[in-house]
C-alpha cells in the first residue's frame, strides 16, 4: 500500500521524518509514503500560511477531488485546523471536510508544548493512547456525522467523519503505531 504525504512543513503525520528529507521513507507500520512537495520546502507551520501555499500550488482543488473520491485524508495539529468545517481564535478559511470547530492554538503556546497518555478507540477496543500536543488546537464543536475517536481529559483530540481523519496532536513523535496503523486500515478499506 502506498500513502502520499503533502509534505507541506515540520514532521511527516505518518513517518515521523521531517518533511525536508528523502521524498519517501518507509514508516513505522509498513506502508510505502510518498512525499509531496513544492521547491520552497522549508516553510512555518502556521496553518494561515499553509493555506496561502496550499493556494499557491493550487493542493486545495487536488485535496477536494480526494475527499470527493472519497479517498481518506489525515489531518494533524495544523492539518485538524485546515480540514475543520469552522475555525476560531482568530477565523481562518478552512477546507470544511470535516464537520467540527476548531480553536487554533488552544493548548497554549510552543513552550507549553507536552506529552501526555490519553484514551482512544481506534478499533481494537477503549485503551491507552500516547500523545504530543505542540500549539495544538481543539475540538470546539463536533457535527452529528462525527465520531470521537479519542480523548485527553475529557475533550475529544481524535475524531473521524466519513474518509476524514483528524487529530489535535502529533502521533508521528511517539514510538507507538496504533493512529499510523488506524489510518492504514481506513487507506486499505477504500481500495476494496
Amino acid at each position: 500500500m502506498k500513502i502520499g504525504v503533502l509534505a507541506l512543513q515540520g514532521t511527516s503525520p505518518f513517518t515521523g521524518r521531517r518533511s525536508t528529507g528523502s521524498a519517501s521513507s518507509r514508516p513505522r507500520c509498513g506502508c510505502r509514503v510518498s512525499s509531496t512537495r513544492w521547491p520552497a520546502s522549508s516553510c512555518p507551520g502556521e496553518s494561515t500560511t499553509l493555506l496561502k501555499l496550499l493556494d499557491t500550488w493550487e493542493f486545495v482543488p487536488a485535496l477536494e477531488k480526494l475527499h470527493s473520491a472519497g479517498k481518506p485524508i489525515f489531518g494533524t495539529c495544523a492539518g485538524l485546523i485546515l480540514l475543520a468545517r469552522d475555525v476560531e481564535s482568530p477565523a481562518q478559511f478552512s477546507l470544511g471536510l470535516i464537520d467540527i470547530t476548531a480553536e487554533r492554538n488552544a493548548y497554549g503556546r510552543q513552550k507549553e508544548s507536552f506529552e501526555t497518555v490519553g484514551e482512544g478507540d481506534l478499533g481494537a477496543g477503549q485503551g491507552p493512547l500516547k500523545m504530543v500536543f505542540i500549539r495544538a488546537p481543539r475540538i470546539r464543536r463536533m457535527g452529528p456525522a462525527v465520531t470521537p475517536l479519542a480523548h485527553h481529559r475529557d475533550e475529544c483530540v481524535m475524531a473521524r467523519q466519513g474518509s476524514v481523519l483528524v487529530a489535535s496532536f502529533h502521533p508521528e513523535l511517539t514510538d507507538e503505531t496504533k493512529v499510523h496503523d488506524y489510518f492504514a486500515r481506513m487507506v486499505g478499506e477504500s481500495r476494496s
